[in-house]
Formats: C-alpha cells, structure tokens, sequence
C-alpha cells in the first residue's frame, strides 16, 4: 500500500460558491497579474505614473469650467472644484478599471486556454490594478480641499469603507464584462458607450438633491450614487441621505452575485470558444 495522498479532482458546480478559498491560495498570482498591469499601464510613457495625478485634475478643471460656469450647481458648503475632484477620482477608477477588465480574457488567450488557475483572478487584478492610481489621488483632493478651506472630521478615517464599496463595484462589473465579452465580441463596442451612459447618471459633477426627492430612492439603483454620496459624507462630514446609500448598498450586492452568477455559468466555456 502507497502512503502517498490520492487527489480526486471533480467538476465544481457551475453555479456553486464563490470560490474565495481557491483564489485565496492563488494570491500570489494575483498580486503578480496586478502588478504587470500596473507596469503594463504606464511602460513607456514620458511621464508614467504622474497620469494617475493628471487625469483626474484635467478632467475637474474642464468640467468646473464648463459647469460651474455656466450652470452653477449648488454643492452647499463643499466648494464645486473639490465636489467635482472628489466625484472623478472615484469616476475614473471605475471607468479605468472596468474597461480593462472586459478584454482581459480576450487579451491573453495563450494564459487562458493553457494553464489552470482560478479565471476570476483576471478581472479582479485589473481591478487592483487601478487602486494605487485612486490611492495617490486622495492625499491630493485631501491637499485641494484644504487649500478651498474644507474643515474635516474623524470620519475621515471611515472613508476606505467606500473605497472598499467602489472596488467592489468595479470587480463586479469587471467580471461580469470580461465573461460576456468572451461569448458576445458586440461588448468592446457597447461599453465605452455604456460608460460613458453611466458617468451622466452618476452625481460625479452634481449633486445628488438635483434629481428630484422622490426619485432619488429608483436612481440609487445605481450603485455610484450611494458609494458617492456615502464617500462626499465621510470625507466632508456632511449630511448623509441614508435611503440612497443603502439602496445603492443592496444593488452592489445584488451586482456582485449576479456578475459572479454569470461568471461561473460562461467559464467552463472559454477555453473553447477563445
């Protein structure tokens, strides 16, 4: 008799558990994914990780220009440029991180279609990939709300709760994207569009009393609208619109099963179909 342990290897469940314990033990890999994103993202460039500091301060000052301008939002007692600051960094985070993942698996067919490891690691580190560009962001938007005499709280310190919510978003998202993009190639096309739909209905350049109160709880539905508002509340110590903020809180969690619902249901299939 062979003392030696015998592995059976089975099928799992297509629409099983998460799986977080086997991309536990893959942690490693990706981290590694993460970083050769983060490398990936900025080789080459003339002045590499200083985009992370200049996308998000070029896209307020336009946006402040045009609409605070011309249209005059009233964003109460948090100066607009710093409203318009705080909204686009978490903005472009998302957008950075989402429009990476949905080719993620079409971008590395080679990987993919020769060498087992969890699938949802992919969209997960592209997602990683875009927080050190948010992470450097805030200390700024901390500097320019200073300088426009934003006076802050100890609930300062609970803002990484909705930078969780935000990461939790963007992987959703970005896995749910990445699988459909596999089966339906129409995706690379429709998300920019897609994005682009989503950025006008989230309050990133205005705030979130200018949809009328009693529609506010529908368009919470959106998750960007309570993470916003729950990240402006925490940073700025300013009221916080409880209603919004759990609605947006339950549609996360609902995102995130259903991306993940659809994950597992389309990953037997990729190596096929890639």
């Amino acid at each position: 008799m062979s003392d030696q342990e015998t592995i059976f290897i089975k099928p799992r469940p297509r629409l099983g558990k998460l799986g977080l314990g086997e991309m536990f033990r893959y942690r490693e890999l990706l981290f590694f994914l993460a970083l050769r994103d983060i490398k990936v993202r900025y080789k080459q460039t003339a002045i590499g990780i200083a985009w992370a500091l200049l996308q998000p301060i070029v896209a307020s000052v336009i946006v402040v220009v045009i609409f605070g301008t011309f249209v005059r939002f009233d964003t109460g007692t948090i100066s607009y440029p710093v409203y318009v600051l705080s909204g686009m960094l978490f903005w472009l985070f998302v957008f950075n991180s989402v429009s990476m993942s949905g080719n993620v698996f079409v971008g590395n067919v080679n990987l993919v279609t020769k060498v087992y490891f969890p699938r949802m690691l992919f969209p997960i580190a592209s997602t990683l990939a875009g927080l050190p560009d948010l992470l450097i962001g805030v200390p700024i938007l901390i500097g320019v709300a200073a300088w426009y005499g934003v006076s802050f709280s100890y609930s300062l310190l609970l803002a990484p709760a909705a930078i969780f919510l935000l990461f939790v978003v963007a992987a959703a998202l970005g896995i749910l994207f990445s699988a459909l993009n596999v089966r339906f190639r129409d995706v690379k096309f429709a998300l920019p569009f897609f994005l682009q739909i989503w950025m006008l209905a989230s309050p990133i350049f205005y705030p979130v009393n200018f949809v009328p109160e009693r529609w506010q709880a529908v368009w919470a539905i959106n998750p960007l609208v309570g993470i916003l508002e729950l990240w402006r509340s925490l940073l700025f110590g300013s009221d916080l619109n409880w209603i919004v903020v759990g609605t947006s809180l339950l549609s996360t969690v609902l995102l995130l099963f259903a991306a993940v619902f659809v994950f597992r249901l389309m990953e037997d299939d990729f190596a096929d179909i890639l």
